[in-house]
């Protein structure tokens, strides 16, 4: 009977040495007396995990806090300073774009080149050829030399090579963060079908919604450590509940010509704008987790002329509109949005909880619009609105019943200003909810 584990980590650490500066790695190194000019720097401390078979783990952290240190040591990338690490099975991954492909050659070749590191004949790889042709999507690029790609090219073509290629165990690092989102849920949909096929995947993502919906264990690493270890809907709760305290110890930014005005009121459907929502339910039919109970039917981004709006500006006022439908009777409905860059990181959130902004005593089939007033604080770049809402069942301990969870509800792009700050800031909420009569 073979061995039901996938990986076996053993006390395993990865410690670098850190010097104030270069001359200072020379006179260490020649130091007769073996006097230390350094700093051990710990990026991965005491690691002990066993993963089973079959089994698909998310691993999510802060950045620098250890997880691609942890996968380059599983792949054989980085040597282990302590413990020791065992692998039962043939790995792919995907580490770092470009990695494993020769950039003088094509597509093509470099399938082929893959495949042979994995130890397929030229026949196995011939069978396997169409189908990563078709799942990459780059057109005739498939033929010109991969140092030609865009990044997003890379991505699609080696996730391809390492989808079809058959491994015991994939690791897939933030390396699809470069692909668009509609490329990306094709990812997670193979990675779905893998699984079921007994595939062991090793899953690294800022999206904690992403972790949720494919893995069933999760890994919190923090600082090198593994501080969390279990169901992957108990560790991501474990790392909403880090990123609440640390963003509640920042100073509140308060805008100055703004009041912050929270109401009930009633419109007319007419009063609603209802631009065609098609875009957005061709967003939402991605990676959308859904009960029936709540739904959103809209969401858009618009300027203070109430013109839908897919670039902004730094300083800009804008609004930022859901419209959902509730298709039960409750006493409250919590909503909130997350906003990620395009590397998947959460850069603000908010919530009823926050904000205070509770959707109170609602019936079946009542419709409301929720308007979340704020000002543009972010840098150049592109930005992406995930949407959640839910049902609450202990809001001291905020824990809510999900009911619906967009994780690319709407995309937008904020353009250079020469008033741009070098850094994020938390905003404030001016937000409305207005029951819609029908």
């Amino acid at each position: 009977m073979s061995e039901d584990w996938a990986i076996k980590i053993d006390h395993l650490s990865k410690v670098y040495k850190i010097f104030d500066k270069p001359s200072d790695r020379v006179r260490e190194a020649l130091n007769p007396f073996g006097k230390r000019y350094s700093k051990d720097f710990y990026a991965l401390n005491d690691v002990s995990l066993t993963i089973k078979k079959g089994e698909t783990v998310g691993i999510i952290g802060k950045n620098g806090a250890g997880k691609s240190t942890l996968l380059k040591v599983i792949t054989g990338v980085l040597t282990p300073t302590s413990g020791s690490i065992q692998v039962n099975g043939r790995i792919a991954s995907l580490l770092e774009l470009g990695a494993g492909f020769n950039p003088e050659m094509t597509g093509i070749e470099n399938i082929y080149m893959n495949g042979t590191i994995m130890g397929y004949s030229r026949e196995e790889m011939d069978a396997r050829l169409q189908n990563i042709i078709d799942f990459a999507d780059i057109g005739d690029f498939i033929n010109q030399p991969v140092k030609m790609y865009s990044s997003g090219m890379f991505a699609r073509l080696a996730f391809a090579v390492n989808a079809f290629v058959e491994p015991d165990i994939l690791i897939v690092d933030e390396a699809l963060s470069v692909g668009d989102a509609f490329f990306q849920a094709k990812c997670i949909d193979k990675m779905k079908k893998m699984m079921e096929k007994g595939t062991t995947v090793l899953f690294v993502s800022h999206d904690w919604g992403a972790v949720k919906n494919i893995c069933r264990t999760g890994v919190l690493i923090d600082k090198g450590k593994v501080i969390e270890y279990g169901t992957a809907g108990d560790v991501v709760e474990e790392y909403r509940k880090m990123q609440l305290e640390e963003r509640q110890n920042l100073p509140e930014w308060q805008p100055t010509d703004t009041k912050n005005i929270k109401y009930d009121g009633t419109a007319k459907p007419s009063a609603v704008v209802t631009a065609n929502n098609k875009l957005f339910q061709k967003n939402a039919a991605y990676h959308r987790m859904y009960n029936g109970k709540i739904e959103y039917t809209n969401l858009r981004l618009f300027n203070m002329q109430n013109e839908v709006v897919h670039n902004v500006r730094y300083g800009q006022k804008v609004k930022l509109q859901m419209e959902l439908i509730s298709h039960i009777t409750t006493d409250s409905i919590g909503i909130g949005y997350h906003l990620q860059d395009k590397d998947g990181i959460e850069v603000i959130y908010s919530d009823s909880q926050l904000d205070d902004c509770w959707l109170r005593n609602v019936k079946k089939n009542d419709r409301y619009v929720i308007n979340w007033n704020f000002i543009i604080s972010l840098r150049e770049g592109k930005y992406n609105f995930a949407i959640v809402s839910g049902i609450p069942v202990n809001i001291k301990d905020r824990k809510v019943q999900c009911c619906d969870f967009i994780p690319c509800a709407l995309q937008f792009e904020v353009n250079k200003n020469d008033m741009e700050m070098g850094a994020y800031v938390h905003w404030h909420n001016d937000v409305e909810l207005i029951k819609v009569e029908v």
